[in-house]
């Protein structure tokens, strides 16, 4: 039998995709199923929840009322289930994305030592570099850094990431160490994955576009070239902290560090409810923030 309330998930997942075919590959349900559940419930409300066209789908008045509404309905049922049913143990699947490096560095033996402490949960984590469509392709939390785009996705910072200028002591030995930013004109710069530096002087922000003969997008490849001597290269604290401490890199510029880089979970808003997201995400913010700090 169905209920006056029936189609809840599906509205607030359609609202919150910004389409019946997205919302439905979250759902794992068919289009039309969606379609129907959305239209039993604007029959029991008695009014439109969607404006629908050919090419999107956005809220009507009533619609952003009912929004925040069904969203509480949805988590105070998910709640109750938990609490009747004797689970409170976070379980189901969770996808994850992150860029290759972080990922690989420190969001992977987080995940394992998650999936370690809590056994029901099946977390699948991809690893890319490219920018994931979170709703389109159904992940429940990605890890991301710098400023932040899509509205539709709900977003908590939980580190920041400082980066250095860094070079050999061969390097500097045999080209010069450069005393101003303007300097870097005249040395081979190697480049990542963006073409401009960021520092601060004077409370302003100054960017600069270094040049040189290797560009590489990634981190570890940057570091290997500094580290043979083969240029002057800026990169996250993370990377060069232990060649800095062992003296293998010397850091330049140190009063003109830029402003640290936020580190952002970002989850879609459907979901950024959900008990094992919360988890896992405090721990990603203790974990990271522990390993990221940086000495003035």
């Amino acid at each position: 039998m169905r209920t006056n309330w029936d189609g809840i998930e599906e509205f607030v997942a359609v609202a919150t995709c910004m389409g019946f075919k997205p919302a439905a590959q979250m759902l794992n349900v068919s289009t039309s199923h969606v379609s129907r559940a959305v239209t039993r419930l604007e029959n029991a409300i008695g009014a439109p929840l969607l404006y629908r066209t050919t090419r999107k789908v956005s809220l009507t008045d009533t619609g952003r009322t009912v929004l925040s509404q069904c969203e509480s309905l949805i988590r105070a049922r998910d709640e109750l289930f938990a609490v009747v049913g004797g689970n409170t143990e976070p379980q189901g699947e969770l996808k994850i994305t992150c860029s290759t490096s972080l990922g690989e560095r420190y969001i992977s033996p987080i995940v394992r030592q998650f999936c370690q402490d809590y056994p029901k949960v099946e977390i699948t984590l991809d690893l890319s570099n490219r920018l994931v469509d979170l709703i389109a392709e159904g992940f429940d939390l990605a890890i991301r850094t710098g400023q932040l785009e899509d509205s539709r996705l709900v977003s908590s910072r939980v580190a920041t990431r400082q980066f250095l200028v860094c070079a050999a002591p061969a390097y500097l030995a045999a080209n010069g160490t450069p005393d101003r930013l303007d300097d870097l004109k005249a040395h081979n710069c190697i480049i990542g994955s963006s073409s401009n530096w960021r520092f601060r002087q004077g409370g302003q922000h100054e960017t600069i576009r270094p040049r040189g003969n290797l560009k590489c997008n990634s981190g570890a490849s940057v570091l290997d070239a500094l580290l043979a001597g083969a240029g002057i290269g800026q990169l996250p604290y993370f990377y060069v902290a232990p060649h800095l401490a062992s003296g293998d890199l010397v850091e330049l510029f140190p009063d003109v560090r830029p402003e640290p880089e936020p580190i952002w979970a970002v989850y879609p808003q459907a979901r950024h409810h959900q008990s094992k997201v919360h988890l896992l995400v405090d721990r990603i913010r203790a974990e990271l923030r522990r390993e990221f700090d940086t000495p003035a």
